[in-house]
This record gives C-alpha cells, structure tokens and sequence, in this order.
C-alpha cells in the first residue's frame, strides 16, 4: 500500500478559497498512491483560534466539495484533515473528512478531546463523541487528530473496533516536536498498528509548527519521516504486518485492565 502525507504549510497571507486550490492541485499529483493524508485545520491553520469561526463551514461546504472532487480525479482515498464545522444545531467542530476514490464520503471524524487547557480549541469548539474506523480494501483505519495522541484509551478502542492503521492528522508545534514522535511511536507499539501522522508546517497565528510527518510500523519502527522543508511525504507498507506483528507477540490478548469490571477487594 502507498501512502502520501502533504504536510501543508499555512502561509498566513493566502485566502482560504485559493489555499483549498492549491491543496487540491497537491492530491491530484498524488496519483501513484492508494491513501493521501492531509494535516489538521489546514483551511485555517491550527492555532488561528480567531479565524475558527470566521471560516467556518458546513460539513457538506466548500472543502468537502472541493476534497471530494480532488479524490475522484485522482482516484485515491483521502483523509482531508480536518476543518473547522459548523453544525446548524450546535457548537463549532474539528471535524476530519475521510472520501472514497469515487469523490464519496466514508467517514467523518469529530475530534473528541480539545487542545488549549480552558482555551482556545478547548472552549471554542464541541467534543466529538464517537470513536470512527473507515474500512479500505488493504486495512481498517482509525481516526483521531493531534492531541488525540496524548490519550491511548482512544486508540485502543480504535483497535478493539478493528483499526490496523491509525491515522493522525495534526498542527503539532515545534517546540514540542520530540512528543510528537515519541507518542506517534508509543500509540504504534502498544496497539500493534501503523501509524501515519501528518503534520502541518510553516507557523500558525505566531506558533511554529512542527511538520516531521512520520510512519511508524507495528514495532515502532520509523519507516519515513518528513524534514520540515519537505512537502509530500510518500512511503510504501505492507498491512499484512500488523496480523502477523499480533501472531508474532500477541501481547494484545494479555490485557486484563479494560476488559472486565474491577474486582472488589476482601470484605
């Protein structure tokens, strides 16, 4: 399987409408893979918390349109990151578009937990709720999206629901870009998945980010990593590994916490 990661660098002087452009023209040239990944709230660049609501969109909006019509001309699946949603009957969301090669939706992601510690993301917008797989030809993905990384309960429901690949898109800063790589490669080896994580570069709202989009195999074992120079981040993997990582070292069947309600001590 092909997978390409388009670390998209939010140049704070271009328009939404020709930002959505230029991002589609990127996936099209993608035609040799099976799966693109997009980075989280490219349209508007993660820590741009004031232009959230400005831009925001409906779900079936301008970026879906324009994702899904990307998708279908080039005939892959694509995970279009993630935008900020508006739903008519509630609060905003950071949604994540997932679209088949024929331009139609399979999946859309509301990111559940909110980064910003009471602000920023973490008041402006809702949490999702459920936990969402897409079921691809070659592998199952998960969804989640950035600091969804901190938290492995997510991505272990992720794989009890039958995830073999965890994919995260994200607008990581730099300056805690070692996090980044060492949680992409924590999540890979505790749940015995791939994991591609695509990450925004350049700087939002004043914030550098962190780029280093990066591929981890079920062992931890990184098999790509983007420079922060670097556009489009393309690997080949074989999902066939993760059954046999699982028969290999089924440390999976060993847990015991999650799985049974705790028991009492002694009276």
């Amino acid at each position: 399987m092909r997978a390409s990661l388009i670390q998209i660098a939010v140049d704070e002087g271009e328009s939404v409408e020709s930002r959505r452009r230029r991002v589609a023209a990127l996936v099209r040239e993608q035609t040799g893979a099976d799966l693109v990944v997009l980075p989280e709230l490219w349209t508007t660049g993660a820590f741009a918390y004031e232009d959230f609501g400005r831009e925001a969109e409906p779900l079936e909006g301008p970026t879906y349109e324009a994702m899904a019509k990307a998708a279908s001309d080039t005939g892959v699946w694509l995970h279009a990151g993630s935008i900020p949603e508006r739903d008519p009957d509630g609060p905003l969301y950071n949604t994540s578009l997932v679209f088949t090669p024929s331009g139609e939706l399979a999946a859309a992601y509301r990111k559940i937990h909110r980064f910003g510690f009471d602000q920023g993301e973490a008041v402006l917008m809702g949490a999702g709720r459920e936990l969402v797989t897409v079921r691809l030809p070659e592998t199952t993905l998960g969804l989640a999206t950035c600091y969804d990384l901190r938290f492995p309960e997510l991505f272990r429901g992720l794989v009890d629901a039958g995830a073999e690949t965890l994919v995260v898109p994200a607008g990581w800063p730099e300056r805690r870009r070692a996090h980044w790589t060492l949680l992409a490669r924590a999540r890979a080896v505790e749940d015995q998945a791939f994991v591609l994580a695509c990450g925004t570069a350049g700087t939002h709202a004043g914030v550098p980010q962190s780029g280093h989009s990066i591929v981890v195999d079920p062992w931890g074992e990184v098999l790509a990593e983007a420079g922060p120079g670097d556009e489009v981040l393309t690997v080949e993997f074989d999902p066939g590994r993760v059954a046999t990582t699982r028969q290999q070292f089924p440390a999976l069947k060993d847990r015991v916490l999650g799985l049974e309600p705790p028991r009492r001590g002694a009276p």
